[in-house]
Protein backbone atom coordinates (compact mmCIF):
# COMPACT_ATOMS: atom_id res chain seq x y z
CA UNK A 1 0.00 0.00 0.00
CA UNK A 2 2.77 2.47 0.83
CA UNK A 3 4.36 1.92 -2.49
CA UNK A 4 1.40 2.25 -4.23
CA UNK A 5 0.36 5.63 -2.26
CA UNK A 6 4.13 6.85 -3.09
CA UNK A 7 3.53 6.00 -6.66
CA UNK A 8 0.22 7.88 -7.25
CA UNK A 9 1.37 11.19 -5.28
CA UNK A 10 4.47 11.27 -7.49
CA UNK A 11 3.02 10.64 -10.86
CA UNK A 12 0.23 13.22 -9.68
CA UNK A 13 3.01 15.89 -8.87
CA UNK A 14 4.64 14.76 -11.91
CA UNK A 15 1.87 15.41 -14.39
CA UNK A 16 1.25 18.69 -12.60
CA UNK A 17 4.49 19.91 -13.09
CA UNK A 18 4.96 18.41 -16.88
CA UNK A 19 7.89 16.49 -15.64
CA UNK A 20 9.11 13.83 -18.84
CA UNK A 21 10.28 10.54 -17.01
CA UNK A 22 10.91 7.32 -18.41
CA UNK A 23 11.68 5.33 -14.62
CA UNK A 24 10.84 6.32 -11.35
CA UNK A 25 13.58 5.08 -8.68
CA UNK A 26 12.90 6.24 -4.89
CA UNK A 27 16.13 5.78 -2.55
CA UNK A 28 17.17 6.75 0.51
CA UNK A 29 20.20 8.57 1.72
CA UNK A 30 23.47 6.27 2.63
CA UNK A 31 21.34 3.67 0.78
CA UNK A 32 23.72 1.87 -2.02
CA UNK A 33 21.11 0.62 -3.98
CA UNK A 34 17.25 1.48 -5.06
CA UNK A 35 14.80 0.45 -3.41
CA UNK A 36 12.75 -2.28 -5.71
CA UNK A 37 10.45 -4.18 -2.97
CA UNK A 38 7.48 -3.39 -0.32
CA UNK A 39 9.71 -4.75 2.63
CA UNK A 40 12.41 -1.70 1.34
CA UNK A 41 10.27 0.43 1.51
CA UNK A 42 8.56 -0.46 4.92
CA UNK A 43 12.09 -0.61 6.13
CA UNK A 44 13.24 2.87 5.55
CA UNK A 45 9.72 4.59 6.32
CA UNK A 46 10.40 8.13 8.00
CA UNK A 47 13.16 8.57 6.39
CA UNK A 48 14.52 11.28 4.31
CA UNK A 49 14.20 10.41 0.43
CA UNK A 50 15.29 11.50 -2.99
CA UNK A 51 14.57 11.50 -6.13
CA UNK A 52 16.54 10.82 -9.39
CA UNK A 53 15.67 11.27 -13.00
CA UNK A 54 17.02 9.49 -15.43
CA UNK A 55 16.95 8.23 -18.91
CA UNK A 56 15.91 5.60 -20.76
CA UNK A 57 19.26 4.05 -21.17
CA UNK A 58 20.58 5.22 -17.95
CA UNK A 59 17.26 3.28 -16.15
CA UNK A 60 18.36 0.04 -17.77
CA UNK A 61 21.86 0.16 -17.03
CA UNK A 62 20.72 1.03 -13.03
CA UNK A 63 18.17 -1.95 -13.20
CA UNK A 64 21.06 -4.44 -14.67
CA UNK A 65 23.25 -3.55 -12.08
CA UNK A 66 21.00 -3.81 -9.13
CA UNK A 67 19.64 -7.38 -10.82
CA UNK A 68 23.37 -8.53 -10.72
CA UNK A 69 23.72 -7.44 -7.13
CA UNK A 70 20.64 -9.30 -6.35
CA UNK A 71 21.51 -12.50 -7.90
CA UNK A 72 24.93 -12.33 -6.40
CA UNK A 73 23.19 -12.75 -2.81
CA UNK A 74 20.62 -15.24 -4.61
CA UNK A 75 23.03 -17.99 -5.55
CA UNK A 76 26.66 -18.81 -4.05
CA UNK A 77 29.19 -21.31 -5.45
CA UNK A 78 28.86 -23.38 -2.60
CA UNK A 79 24.96 -23.79 -3.09
CA UNK A 80 23.42 -27.11 -3.30
CA UNK A 81 21.92 -27.33 -6.32
CA UNK A 82 19.91 -29.85 -9.09
CA UNK A 83 19.60 -29.52 -12.34
CA UNK A 84 22.15 -27.74 -15.19
CA UNK A 85 23.65 -24.60 -14.15
CA UNK A 86 22.68 -23.00 -17.48
CA UNK A 87 18.91 -23.82 -17.34
CA UNK A 88 17.09 -20.84 -18.12
CA UNK A 89 15.21 -20.72 -14.92
CA UNK A 90 16.08 -20.28 -11.48
CA UNK A 91 14.24 -21.35 -8.40
CA UNK A 92 15.88 -20.78 -5.64
CA UNK A 93 14.27 -21.71 -2.21
CA UNK A 94 15.45 -20.60 1.23
CA UNK A 95 14.49 -23.13 3.68
CA UNK A 96 14.76 -23.91 7.19
CA UNK A 97 15.22 -28.15 7.51
CA UNK A 98 13.05 -27.67 10.61
CA UNK A 99 10.04 -25.86 9.49
CA UNK A 100 6.82 -27.52 8.26
CA UNK A 101 5.98 -25.33 5.73
CA UNK A 102 9.27 -26.04 3.87
CA UNK A 103 8.50 -29.90 4.68
CA UNK A 104 4.85 -29.55 2.92
CA UNK A 105 6.73 -28.10 0.06
CA UNK A 106 9.63 -30.42 -0.51
CA UNK A 107 7.01 -32.66 -2.72
CA UNK A 108 6.30 -29.49 -5.21
CA UNK A 109 9.74 -28.92 -5.38
CA UNK A 110 10.35 -32.61 -6.27
CA UNK A 111 7.90 -32.02 -8.69
CA UNK A 112 9.07 -29.06 -10.32
CA UNK A 113 12.34 -31.26 -10.86
CA UNK A 114 10.77 -34.22 -12.57
CA UNK A 115 8.91 -32.20 -14.97
CA UNK A 116 11.62 -29.57 -15.75
CA UNK A 117 14.43 -31.72 -15.32
CA UNK A 118 16.70 -29.64 -18.21
CA UNK A 119 14.65 -26.23 -17.98
CA UNK A 120 14.93 -25.58 -14.28
CA UNK A 121 17.73 -25.57 -12.16
CA UNK A 122 16.74 -25.61 -8.08
CA UNK A 123 19.52 -23.84 -5.53
CA UNK A 124 18.62 -24.46 -2.23
CA UNK A 125 19.94 -21.49 0.48
CA UNK A 126 20.04 -22.50 4.40
CA UNK A 127 18.23 -20.24 6.77
CA UNK A 128 18.46 -21.22 10.04
CA UNK A 129 15.55 -19.69 12.01
CA UNK A 130 14.42 -22.90 14.58
CA UNK A 131 16.91 -24.17 17.17
CA UNK A 132 18.85 -27.29 16.01
CA UNK A 133 18.46 -25.94 12.23
CA UNK A 134 22.06 -25.33 12.24
CA UNK A 135 23.01 -28.87 13.23
CA UNK A 136 20.48 -30.13 10.62
CA UNK A 137 22.35 -28.19 8.40
CA UNK A 138 25.65 -29.17 9.73
CA UNK A 139 24.14 -32.95 8.96
CA UNK A 140 23.06 -32.41 5.20
CA UNK A 141 26.60 -30.46 4.52
CA UNK A 142 28.24 -33.89 6.06
CA UNK A 143 25.98 -35.73 3.64
CA UNK A 144 26.88 -33.53 0.78
CA UNK A 145 30.82 -34.80 1.64
CA UNK A 146 29.44 -38.46 1.66
CA UNK A 147 27.19 -37.61 -1.53
CA UNK A 148 24.47 -38.36 0.31
CA UNK A 149 22.93 -34.97 0.34
CA UNK A 150 19.67 -35.75 -1.20
CA UNK A 151 18.73 -39.11 0.55
CA UNK A 152 19.74 -37.62 3.74
CA UNK A 153 17.14 -34.22 2.90
CA UNK A 154 14.54 -36.07 1.84
CA UNK A 155 14.64 -38.28 5.14
CA UNK A 156 15.12 -35.21 7.40
CA UNK A 157 12.22 -34.38 5.84
CA UNK A 158 9.96 -36.71 5.73
CA UNK A 159 10.35 -37.87 9.00
CA UNK A 160 10.86 -34.06 10.68
CA UNK A 161 7.86 -34.60 12.95
CA UNK A 162 10.22 -36.80 14.82
CA UNK A 163 12.86 -34.95 15.64
CA UNK A 164 12.02 -31.50 14.56
CA UNK A 165 10.22 -30.30 17.99
CA UNK A 166 10.25 -26.19 18.43
CA UNK A 167 11.64 -25.64 21.47
CA UNK A 168 13.53 -29.11 22.37
CA UNK A 169 14.55 -31.02 19.31
CA UNK A 170 15.70 -34.21 19.00
CA UNK A 171 18.99 -34.09 17.16
CA UNK A 172 20.10 -37.59 18.27
CA UNK A 173 17.46 -38.71 16.37
CA UNK A 174 17.67 -36.80 13.40
CA UNK A 175 21.41 -38.25 12.98
CA UNK A 176 19.75 -41.61 13.11
CA UNK A 177 17.17 -40.88 10.50
CA UNK A 178 20.62 -39.75 8.20
CA UNK A 179 22.49 -43.01 9.25
CA UNK A 180 19.60 -44.76 8.43
CA UNK A 181 19.51 -42.88 4.72
CA UNK A 182 22.89 -43.83 4.32
CA UNK A 183 25.05 -41.70 6.07
CA UNK A 184 28.80 -42.40 7.17
CA UNK A 185 27.70 -41.34 11.15
CA UNK A 186 31.32 -41.81 12.70
CA UNK A 187 32.52 -39.90 9.64
CA UNK A 188 30.09 -37.15 9.37
CA UNK A 189 30.25 -36.51 13.18
CA UNK A 190 33.85 -35.02 12.83
CA UNK A 191 33.38 -34.13 9.40
CA UNK A 192 30.10 -31.33 11.07
CA UNK A 193 33.08 -29.18 12.30
CA UNK A 194 34.45 -28.61 9.04
CA UNK A 195 35.26 -24.84 8.69
CA UNK A 196 33.84 -24.90 5.41
CA UNK A 197 30.60 -25.70 6.99
CA UNK A 198 30.49 -23.33 9.15
CA UNK A 199 31.36 -20.60 6.50
CA UNK A 200 28.39 -21.34 4.70
CA UNK A 201 26.09 -21.36 8.00
CA UNK A 202 27.77 -18.09 8.01
CA UNK A 203 27.40 -16.45 4.46
CA UNK A 204 24.15 -18.26 4.25
CA UNK A 205 22.82 -16.19 7.64
CA UNK A 206 24.90 -12.97 5.93
CA UNK A 207 22.28 -13.09 2.62
CA UNK A 208 19.48 -14.01 4.72
CA UNK A 209 19.66 -10.99 6.71
CA UNK A 210 20.83 -8.57 3.81
CA UNK A 211 17.44 -9.99 1.47
CA UNK A 212 15.04 -9.59 4.51
CA UNK A 213 14.13 -13.09 4.54
CA UNK A 214 11.65 -13.21 7.02
CA UNK A 215 10.03 -16.23 6.74
CA UNK A 216 10.23 -20.12 5.38
CA UNK A 217 10.16 -21.26 2.65
CA UNK A 218 10.95 -17.99 0.74
CA UNK A 219 11.02 -18.42 -3.28
CA UNK A 220 12.89 -16.75 -6.04
CA UNK A 221 12.40 -17.15 -9.50
CA UNK A 222 14.39 -15.78 -11.58
CA UNK A 223 15.95 -13.80 -9.34
CA UNK A 224 11.98 -12.25 -8.56
CA UNK A 225 10.68 -13.05 -5.29
CA UNK A 226 7.46 -14.82 -5.03
CA UNK A 227 4.35 -13.33 -2.74
CA UNK A 228 1.70 -15.01 -1.50
CA UNK A 229 2.59 -18.00 -3.13
CA UNK A 230 0.40 -21.54 -2.86
CA UNK A 231 1.52 -24.93 -4.31
CA UNK A 232 -0.46 -24.52 -7.06
CA UNK A 233 0.41 -21.07 -7.83
CA UNK A 234 4.46 -22.05 -7.69
CA UNK A 235 4.04 -24.40 -10.23
CA UNK A 236 2.15 -22.55 -12.26
CA UNK A 237 4.82 -19.52 -12.03
CA UNK A 238 8.06 -22.16 -12.80
CA UNK A 239 5.71 -23.69 -15.74
CA UNK A 240 5.19 -20.14 -17.13
CA UNK A 241 8.93 -18.93 -16.86
CA UNK A 242 9.89 -22.11 -18.55
CA UNK A 243 7.26 -21.39 -21.22
CA UNK A 244 8.49 -18.14 -21.97
CA UNK A 245 12.28 -18.92 -21.63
Amino acid sequence: EDCERVSRQLSHLFAVEHVDYQRLEVSSPGLDRPLRFLWQYKKHIGRPFRITRMGAAEAEAAAAATQTEDQALLVRDYSPSFGPADAPVTLVEFFDPSCEACRAYHPVVQEIRRQFPTQVRVVLRYTVFHEGSDEAVRILEAARMQDKFEPVLDALLEQQPGWAVHGSPEMDVAWEIAGAAGLDLEKAETDQFFPGITGILNQDAADVEALAIRQTPTFFLNGKRLENFSADSLMADVRFAVENS
